[in-house]
């Protein structure tokens, strides 16, 4: 088997860097899926990992889990945070079930620390939605709404919400691929495929990546004859006006508080897109990340030397 290239090294070193930013080790299977910029097989990888002077250098293994050297306290934090996760998600199977069945939802999957299943306590339950065309304001009011009564508002975080009439995300680099690749979809699989397909970048990023199967957690089937008999009935002129009034009445309330928005420019108040990343951690996290890349790579020059001195 062919030593790992440079181009190779790197691609490990940054994928185990980019999961540790979120306190996050990786097994060898999530290590080929978000294999950044690199096609590679787990035995490809495992052979990288034991003999690339770099690697043994800046990422240790221990449990079948792979993460920065000097960061073994990440083991503890991975398996606290995931049995937290699966309660969590336990907890919101009703709200993941209700959304699932909703009229002219078409997708609705896990996002953020819930996804990866590395939450901590209080996290939010954040969600990633799909509408039919021209449906994105009134299916994400009336959630607000029936949120609100049913208690679960303070939890529910709804908060990118698009139609399949616009199912391209921008901007196409790397942070947006790694959020796509880690959604778990918990129905609409064939919308979600389609979404991936409308999303060819991320390919670019993480050539391993493929689909995932529709997550157990809603228990939601696909859309029924009665849900599509309803759906019709209510685009006859109920839906079109909600949708039309729902954008009219929650984009003034959004605007009033855009004073508090810290991320302006991941905010999209548009017909068939509502993205509400007020606080988005994008820019951070990536100056975050070339600073940990380059802390390792200094690292491991470093030791080179000491050995070789």
């Amino acid at each position: 088997m062919m030593q790992a290239t440079g181009a190779q090294e790197l691609a490990v070193l940054r994928s185990v860097t980019y999961a540790s930013l979120f306190d996050y080790p990786l097994t060898l299977p999530q290590l080929r899926e978000s294999l950044i910029g690199e096609r590679a097989d787990e035995g490809t990888i495992a052979h990288w990992l034991a003999t690339s002077v770099l690697l043994r250098a800046t990422v240790e293994r221990e449990g079948g889990l792979l993460f920065p050297r000097g960061r073994r306290e990440l083991l503890a934090t991975r398996a606290r945070r995931e049995a937290l996760s699966r309660e969590l998600l336990d907890r919101d199977r009703q709200v993941l079930r209700f959304l699932s069945h909703l009229p002219f939802v078409r997708m609705v999957a896990l996002s953020g620390s819930l996804a990866h299943l590395n939450a901590e306590g209080g996290a939010d339950l954040d969600l990633f939605v799909i509408t039919s065309p021209g449906r994105v304001w009134c299916v994400t009011m009336f959630v607000l709404i029936v949120a609100r009564l049913r208690g679960w508002r303070r939890r529910l975080c709804l908060n990118y919400v698009i139609s399949e009439r616009n199912l391209a995300i921008q901007p196409a680099d790397l942070f947006s691929a790694n959020q796509i690749i880690h959604l778990r979809p918990v129905t609409g699989e064939t919308v979600y495929r389609r979404f991936l397909d409308a999303n060819a970048f991320v390919a670019r990023h993480y050539p391993n990546f493929s689909a995932r199967g529709v997550e157990p957690h809603a228990g939601a089937a696909g859309p029924s004859r009665a849900r599509t008999l309803l759906e019709k009935a209510l685009s006859i002129g109920i839906a079109p006006l909600a949708d039309l009034g729902s954008q009219l009445l929650y984009g003034w309330h959004l605007r009033r508080r855009s004073v508090a928005w810290r991320s302006r420019d991941q905010v999209r108040l548009e017909r068939e897109c509502l993205k509400l990343h007020t606080s988005s951690h994008r820019a951070d996290t990536m100056a975050r990340y070339a600073a940990a890349l380059d802390r390792a790579l200094v690292f491991a020059s470093s030791e080179q030397m000491v050995k070789t001195g």
